[in-house]
């Protein structure tokens, strides 16, 4: 059994139609009341994954607010053990972002090595790594390959930061979300020319109008966490979750037809 399989039916269902949906209540949110409200907003509108910050309590909260497989995100293997033992069920090398306004920036020899190192402490559990997106594509595409040879599980992209929107209203919602889309794009391409079937993510500065062209560039789902935890109430984020859901639900529909 590979460790993917060691996930929820629900989940794995989601990675292999391409319609995974999951929802990050931000990296470097500790607030628990917070992160109740997303992982309920998650939970009730039909999201498949849960991405907090790797904590044991937070973990321990968002698993009673709701009941999806919660996903831990740090750059230090070893706080993962303590958020795996209160119920996490993907461990991920991330969270980059965080480090950028401090001028710390992450290469592939560093995320390589961290990725290595994770393996090596949980051999059992589903490893997934980010992408750092100040890389060049071409880099970015080898790291997934090489990311594959040391046995991460689920790769994902990032790349909103690096993205000014000029525009407003829907045409500045895809310029917020090219740099991650072309990513997605390369890093999809790599691993169809390589044969390397490893399930890939779409995150940063994605949105309702987006989605569909994330998956479509090559994804098995995306990774949404400014679009829900910006909002200041419970039932726009259920709202938000839902819609977001229906538009993966409803690409994953066409794309049957079509095949």
């Amino acid at each position: 059994m590979t460790r993917l399989q060691s996930l929820p039916f629900s989940l794995q269902k989601s990675i292999k139609n391409r319609s995974l949906l999951k929802i990050i209540s931000g990296l470097n949110n500790f607030n628990p009341e917070s992160v109740v409200s997303i992982s309920k907003a998650a939970g009730l509108g039909g999201a498949d994954l849960l991405d907090i910050a790797c904590d044991s309590n937070l973990v321990r909260l968002a698993r009673e607010a709701c009941n999806i497989p919660v996903c831990v995100s740090s750059v230090e293997p070893k706080r993962f053990s303590e958020a795996l033992d209160a119920g996490a069920s993907v461990i991920e090398i991330g969270n980059y972002d965080s480090f950028y306004p401090d001028g710390r920036f992450f290469y592939a020899d560093e995320v390589i090595a961290l990725a290595v190192e994770s393996r090596s402490l949980f051999p059992d559990v589903v490893l997934s790594v980010t992408i750092p997106h100040i890389l060049p594509l071409d880099h970015q595409a080898q790291l997934a390959l090489d990311l594959v040879e040391v046995g991460v599980d689920l790769l994902q992209t990032e790349g909103g930061t690096s993205s000014s929107p000029k525009s407003a209203g829907t045409l500045g919602l895809i310029e917020k979300a090219a740099p991650t889309l072309a990513a997605t794009f390369t890093i999809a391409s790599a691993l169809k020319d390589s044969d390397k079937s490893v399930p890939l993510i779409c995150a940063s500065g994605l949105s309702e109008v987006t989605v569909s062209m994330a998956i479509s560039a090559g994804a098995n789902g995306v990774g949404i966490g400014s679009a829900i935890n910006k909002l200041n109430n419970e039932l726009a984020m259920i709202a938000t979750v839902k819609g977001l859901r229906k538009n993966l639900n409803s690409f994953e529909f066409v794309s049957t037809i079509n095949n």
